[in-house]
C-alpha cells in the first residue's frame, strides 16, 4: 500500500501519470472495463422492479463513474426494448466537495473544477472528478437533477433513515438528503417511484455513527441524537437505567 501526501484528486493525477505508458492497469472508473462492470446496477434494479421503470434513481458522486455506468446500464435496457423509458437521475453531492453542481447551475457551460473541502463524506471528496463529461450526458439525456447537501443535511438524513432499522453510510445520506429537499420543492411527488441507491454500510463509518449521537459531529446539531449511556460494569447499574428508561 502507497499512502501519498495528498488528496483524491492528487493521487488521481498522480495515477494517471504512472499508468500513462500501460505498464500497469488502470482500474479506476476511466477505465471503460469499470464501467462495463458497474452498468448491471440499472439492470439489477430494474430485473428487481420486474421490469417497472422508477421516476427517479437517486446516488451519491464523486468521480463520477457511477452515475455514468448507471445510465448506460438504463441506455442499453431501453435500446433492447426491455424498458420504455430512462428514469430521471439525481447526482447528489456533498456541499464541501460540488464542482458537478457547480457546473449544473452553469448549465454544465463549462466544467468546474475546485478544491475538495474536507467533509464527512469522504469516499467523495472529489475537486475535479474524471466522468465528467459521461456525467454530463446522463443527467442530460434523462432530465435529471443535480443536488447537494450540507453536512447537517446529509447527517440528518442518515439519522431519520436510521429509525427505520436502516445504518446508513454517510453518502447515502448525501442520497437521501437530495431525496427529502427534491419532495420539500415539490419536484419529487408523493405519487412517484423513487431509487435511493445505498454506496456503502454504516459500519464502514462508525465514528459518523457514534461522533452523531455524541452530538460532536462539526457543523451537525443532532436533531435525532440517542446518546449512549456510559455506565460500570456493574449489573445493578444497568437495572437502575432500564428501571429509569421504562418507569
Amino acid at each position: 500500500m502507497l499512502a501519498l501526501e495528498t488528496d483524491f484528486d492528487g493521487c488521481m493525477r498522480i495515477v494517471r501519470e504512472v499508468t500513462r505508458d500501460n505498464s500497469l492497469y488502470l482500474a479506476n472508473s476511466m477505465n471503460s472495463l469499470r464501467i462495463e462492470g458497474q452498468k448491471t446496477v440499472a439492470i439489477e434494479i430494474l430485473r428487481q422492479f420486474d421490469w417497472e421503470v422508477p421516476d427517479w434513481i437517486i446516488i451519491p458522486v464523486g468521480n463520477l463513474g457511477n452515475i455514468s455506468a448507471l445510465y448506460k446500464g438504463l441506455k442499453l435496457l431501453r435500446d433492447l426494448g426491455l424498458i420504455d423509458k430512462i428514469p430521471r437521475l439525481v447526482a447528489a453531492q456533498a456541499g464541501k466537495a460540488n464542482p458537478f453542481y457547480l457546473s449544473y447551475l452553469k448549465g454544465f457551460s463549462d466544467k468546474v473544477s475546485i478544491s475538495a473541502q474536507s467533509t464527512l463524506a469522504s469516499a467523495i471528496q472529489i475537486g475535479d472528478p474524471v466522468s465528467y463529461e459521461k456525467a454530463v450526458q446522463a443527467v442530460v439525456e434523462s432530465n435529471g437533477i443535480v443536488e447537494e447537501a450540507t453536512e447537517h443535511e446529509m447527517a440528518e438524513a442518515a439519522a431519520r433513515a436510521d429509525l427505520t432499522g436502516m445504518y446508513t453510510c454517510p453518502h447515502t445520506g448525501v442520497a437521501l438528503a437530495a431525496l427529502f429537499k427534491l419532495v420539500n420543492r415539490g419536484i419529487i411527488r408523493s405519487t412517484d417511484r423513487v431509487v435511493v441507491i445505498s454506496t456503502a454500510h454504516g459500519l464502514k463509518f462508525t465514528s459518523f455513527k457514534v461522533g452523531y449521537h455524541e452530538g460532536t459531529l462539526a457543523e451537525v446539531e443532532s436533531q435525532f441524537a440517542n446518546p449512549p449511556v456510559y455506565l460500570p460494569a456493574d449489573a445493578n447499574a444497568v437495572r437502575d437505567v432500564i428501571a429509569q428508561r421504562l418507569g
